[in-house]
């Protein structure tokens, strides 16, 4: 049987980019200097796991079987923007002025780790496409190899209920120079250029 210090050490570790050191130093943390802050944590824990599940409608996290964002009447019924994560549509919704609805797939398409069309969703995302609202989908997938194989299953889907697929623009950073690009950037930049207006 572990002790309570080895079992909250390993409890620690459940999170991202925390390893065995990382785990020790917060736990003597903790314990030495941040009782009160580690019971906070605790009970605020507790409740987000009991919680916090999933909005019925768009997949995001909510304390409320529909979430405020799929509760408002102020958002544009016609654009929906598919994302990966709700970290990635908060960064929209912080970074934008996208006034659209979301759907989150919470993972990507990957055969090998048995992720599939059910476990992001499609079935919820066809229905809602089906109930013929939405003109646009924006397909805010990240660019690697997971994420271009869910966009163009996405974009089939899409078009198979009569909606216009986009995808928002990848390529060169504000700001950047074209000497620091990496060579893969550069090459999809330059691959997907548009004409100047």
């Amino acid at each position: 049987m572990s002790s309570l210090l080895e079992q909250l050490i390993d409890a620690l570790r459940v999170l991202p980019g925390v390893g065995q050191k990382s785990a020790q130093r917060m736990a003597y943390h903790v314990l030495e200097r941040g009782r009160e802050g580690g019971a906070r944590l605790a009970t605020a824990l507790a409740d987000a796991v009991e919680k916090i599940g999933h909005c019925q409608r768009c997949r995001d996290f909510s304390e409320t079987p529909v979430c405020p964002t799929c509760s408002s009447a102020a958002r544009d019924a016609q654009t929906l923007c598919v994302v990966e994560t709700p970290a990635d549509r908060l960064a929209i919704e912080q970074a934008t002025g996208f006034r659209g609805f979301y759907f989150v797939l919470q993972g990507r398409l990957s055969p090998l780790d048995g992720i599939g069309p059910h476990e992001l969703g499609l079935d919820l995302l066809g229905a809602r496409l089906a109930e013929g609202e939405v003109q646009e989908l924006i397909i805010a997938t990240n660019p690697t190899v997971e994420g271009e194989a869910t966009s163009h299953y996405l974009a089939q889907i899409a078009r198979q209920h009569g909606v216009r697929p986009s995808r928002p623009a990848h390529g060169l950073p504000l700001g950047g120079e074209l000497e620091y690009v990496d060579r893969g950037t550069l090459s999809h930049a330059f691959g997907s250029r548009s004409e100047v207006a």
